[in-house]
């Protein structure tokens, strides 16, 4: 019975060991020589301050920057806490918006929602649309439009509001990713944005236009996944290259 557990004992060490010690070491070792940059999470850094990782979506709001995916990771591109909605295709949640009160008694937005994405991306990127009810009725005392107004007006069960682009929009531009990080857009849905981002900077399409196809991927082999946009990496190469006038 000793021999047997010395026996044992002897393979959990050795075991131990090799799997726990040696075989860490050496792929991390490895890592660090042949992939340096992937080992140390793909950060990205301008002037020697890094400012984010090619790998997590973060979020650009501002007109001179392309736009990444919606997320619903915590409050938003919240690395900690990556993670989709889990709301299925037929939820009116999903795609009607919820609202709530705050803490002091407004209503506010809860959750957006498909529509209410839409009717922003149409605004933002001068998509012609239709709406039933024009979007004026919708906008607060600031001049700008209250989603929790929008997202009542769709979930409206007698006369619910019927927003509807005239132009495609990419599917990636209105949902989001079931990571919430996504760190890439559609050529498709950064094609939309060129206009809006050129205006901006005070550039011309074609020159946005460019830079967009330098930091298009391609499918890896030619035919494994699509190709695609890192929003982080497009943006800061548009600092660089056609600073905002």
């Amino acid at each position: 019975m000793f021999s047997q557990l010395a026996s044992a004992f002897r393979i959990l060490l050795v075991l131990t060991i090799l799997t726990g010690l040696i075989y860490p070491a050496v792929v991390t070792g490895i890592a660090q020589t042949v992939f340096p940059t992937q080992a140390h999470g793909s950060l990205v850094s301008v002037g020697g301050r890094v400012v984010g990782s090619s790998l997590i979506g973060q979020g650009f709001a501002r007109p001179e920057y392309f736009h990444p995916r919606p997320s619903s990771a915590g409050g938003g591109y919240d690395a900690s806490a990556s993670g989709g909605s889990n709301l299925g295709p037929t939820s009116a949640r999903l795609m009607n918006g919820t609202t709530r009160k705050d803490d002091k008694g407004r209503e506010v937005a809860d959750f957006d929602g498909i529509k209410d994405r839409i009717v922003h991306y149409c605004l933002d990127n001068g998509i012609a649309y239709e709406s039933s009810v024009p979007l004026d009725a919708f906008k607060g005392a600031d001049g700008a439009l209250d989603d929790a107004k929008l997202i009542a007006a769709f979930n409206d069960e007698k006369a619910p509001l019927v927003f509807t682009a005239k132009a495609p929009i990419p599917a990636d531009a209105v949902t989001a990713s079931a990571s919430g990080l996504d760190p890439h857009v559609s050529p498709a849905n950064a094609e939309i944005q060129v206009a809006r981002v050129a205006n901006a900077r005070g550039a011309t399409e074609d020159a946005v236009r460019a830079i967009v196809a330098q930091w298009t991927e391609r499918a890896w082999l030619g035919f494994i996944g699509e190709p695609r946009v890192n929003v982080l990496e497009l943006n800061i190469a548009l600092d660089q290259k056609l600073p905002r006038k």
